[in-house]
C-alpha cells in the first residue's frame, strides 16, 4: 500500500471513529481522538501504560487513568479490541479488520497475522448452541526468530 493509499486508509478510519463515538452518544474530544489517532498509527499493541507514556509529548496532562477509561469506553463501543496475553497487563490495537495475533513468549512483541482458511470456518456445533459468537481471533503464542537468535545468549 503506498503512502496516499494509506492516508486515505487512515481518514477513513478517523471518520468512522468520530461516527462511532457520536452514534454512542461520545463526545469527540482531543484526547480520545490523539489515543484513537495513535493506536491506528502506531500499531504496536501497546499496553495502556505505553500509551500513556507515548501520549505525554503531545498531551502533557493526560492522566493514566484517562486512558484507562478511554480504552474501555472504546473497547464498549467496538473501535478498540484488548489483546489478552500471558503477560499481567492488556494490550490494546484498533479495530479496523479481522486478524490474528502471534506472541513472543520471551520479548511479549505481538504480531499481527491474516489466517483466511481459519476465517471462514464455522464454529462447532456446541458453541453455537452457547449463544451469540461476536469475534472469533486465534493467539498463537511462541519465539520470534529474533529471540530465538539470542538462546544461546541467554542459555
Amino acid at each position: 500500500m503506498d503512502i496516499s493509499q494509506q492516508k486515505k486508509q487512515l481518514h477513513q478510519m478517523m471518520e468512522q471513529y468520530v461516527l462511532t463515538c457520536r452514534k454512542a452518544g461520545l463526545k469527540v474530544t482531543h484526547q480520545r481522538t490523539e489515543i484513537y489517532r495513535n493506536l491506528l498509527m502506531l500499531p504496536d499493541h501497546p499496553t495502556a501504560e505505553n500509551l500513556h507514556k507515548r501520549l505525554l509529548s503531545d498531551l502533557p496532562s493526560i492522566s493514566l487513568d484517562t486512558v484507562y477509561r478511554t480504552l474501555a469506553t472504546f473497547e464498549q463501543c467496538g473501535l478498540v479490541t484488548r489483546i489478552q496475553t500471558t503477560e499481567s497487563q492488556a494490550r490494546f490495537e484498533a479495530v479496523y479488520a479481522p486478524h490474528h495475533h502471534l506472541i513472543c513468549s520471551r520479548c511479549k512483541k505481538v504480531m499481527d497475522f491474516k489466517w483466511p482458511d481459519i476465517d471462514t470456518y464455522q464454529v462447532p456445533d456446541e458453541v453455537k448452541k452457547w449463544g451469540r459468537i461476536n469475534t472469533i481471533t486465534v493467539v498463537i503464542y511462541g519465539i520470534c526468530n529474533n529471540c530465538e537468535s539470542l538462546e544461546p545468549l541467554i542459555n
